[in-house]
């Protein structure tokens, strides 16, 4: 069922429509079937009753030596008529009850019997008359199977006599085909303006879908609009409330780290100014160059905290002359498009990369940048250096804040342990993201992909 139903909302909800809608169509085309073959029957039922009433009429008032020529006459197929002294059914049922009451109305006081039912079957012979011809009780059998039961009426005339009818079963004409266009017709339109009324009430559900990934990348984005149902407009009201709670706790925090900056900073100067009083040269330097880290830490994570690149209006800029500048900063090689041009934070996606260069030429000994576009509209960026790598196991975790591989990532290569994840949250900010696996030949392979 899962591979044969719509993927979304509204391709399910309007498959639910049309199901229900065809389904309605054809109960009332079954419905309408049934009723138009009742009316059908009762108003041939009425017209027979008429005929018969009439031929009754015109019998009685006919002089007994002309009625075996009129009776002629007026026997046709849709209504065989025979005069005799003994009456073709003696006995109703209740089959024929309709048209007995419209008879019994239009002949007054006659004696009327009317029958569905088939007639006594003469008795079988075990030999026919002559080969040609069938015995008689099986021709009588066989055309009341094929034709079904006749109506038989026998009405009792002034004389005595017994005017007899053979009514042939009814058939009610089958739908024509005109009767099933305007259906089609009037389906089609009903389903287009399903379509439309589907599409526009699940719109909302896709801007509040598109709200949420563009939150992903930029929480300082604009709300999304609150209108359609209620249940959608609940939605986007308690997203909304969402993205104003996630940006007061960002700014909150980022107040709390430029605090804690500032305040670390004053006595950070004072130590560095008692330190120049040390008489030991190589005392005094180890107590500098470890000030000098617990700055660099300060301003890295308060960098970090403030995420600028998330706040970074976009521009469009060309990413192979930043990154062939960068190669040549880093000592790496470049390969690629002279130019390719993408929609970015200039300032953030220089960093991410010149983290990831800085890590390349510190810990994997230089390193080779390939850029390339594909045709989904995405940028790929693959950087692989010459370097140890890092295990399989480790490779989620560099990007955690201050996280280091004690193997590679040490103090005294003057690491802070957020370059990676400076890095990734740039990268993500713009709504991309950044993974790491062993390179072809050896050592690391990072691999950015940016849209376009």
């Amino acid at each position: 069922m899962r591979r044969i139903l719509p993927d979304t909302l509204a391709g399910r909800t309007l498959l639910v429509l049309i199901v229900g809608l065809v389904l309605s169509q054809l109960a009332g085309v079954v419905l309408y079937s049934f009723n138009r073959v009742e009316l059908a029957s009762r108003l041939s039922g009425r017209q027979t009753a008429e005929r018969i009433v009439s031929v009754v009429q015109l019998v009685q008032a006919t002089a007994e030596a002309e009625r075996g020529r009129e009776l002629q006459a007026m026997d046709v197929e849709g209504l065989r008529i025979g005069w005799g002294v003994e009456p073709l059914v003696d006995e109703d049922d209740s089959d024929s009850a309709d048209i007995l009451g419209e008879l019994r109305a239009g002949l007054k006081d006659r004696e009327v019997h009317a029958s569905m039912a088939p007639p006594p079957l003469p008795p079988m012979q075990v030999e026919p008359p002559h080969e040609d011809v069938p015995a008689p009780g099986n021709g009588m059998r066989r055309g009341f199977r094929r034709g079904g039961p006749a109506m038989r009426v026998a009405v009792h005339l002034d004389d005595g006599s017994w005017l007899n009818f053979l009514v042939p079963p009814h058939h009610a004409e089958p739908l024509r085909p005109g009767f099933f266009g305007p259906l089609a017709g009037g389906l089609l339109v009903v389903m287009l303006l399903s379509v439309l009324a589907v599409r526009h009430a699940a719109k909302p559900l896709g801007v509040l879908a598109a709200a949420a990934q563009r939150l992903g990348r930029d929480v300082a984005a604009p709300p999304v609009p609150v209108n359609g149902p209620r249940e959608v407009r609940a939605a986007a009201q308690a997203f909304n409330e969402m993205q104003i709670r996630l940006r007061r706790f960002i700014d909150d925090r980022t107040q709390m780290v430029a605090a804690i900056s500032h305040d670390l900073r004053t006595p950070i100067t004072r130590m560095k100014l008692r330190a120049e009083f040390v008489d030991d040269d190589d005392q005094r330097n180890k107590m500098l160059a470890d000030l000098d880290e617990m700055e660099a830490m300060i301003a890295a994570t308060l960098a970090f905290a403030r995420d600028d690149s998330a706040r970074e209006p976009r521009q469009a800029i060309d990413l192979a002359p930043l990154l062939a500048e960068l190669c040549a900063q880093f000592g790496a090689t470049y390969s690629g498009p002279d130019s390719l041009t993408i929609i970015a934070g200039p300032t953030g996606i220089k960093r991410a990369f010149a983290n990831l260069l800085d890590n390349a030429a510190k810990y994997g000994g230089g390193a080779a940048v390939e850029l390339s576009a594909d045709g989904s509209g995405h940028v790929l960026v693959v950087v692989e250096d010459d370097g140890p790598g890092i295990p399989a196991a480790e490779r989620e975790r560099v990007f955690a804040p201050f996280y280091r591989v004690e193997a590679s990532r040490n103090r005294e290569t003057g690491g802070t342990g957020l370059g990676l994840a400076v890095a990734r949250s740039a990268v993500r900010a713009h709504g991309g993201d950044i993974s790491l696996e062993d390179g072809v030949g050896g050592g690391l392979r990072a691999t950015v992909v940016l849209p376009r």
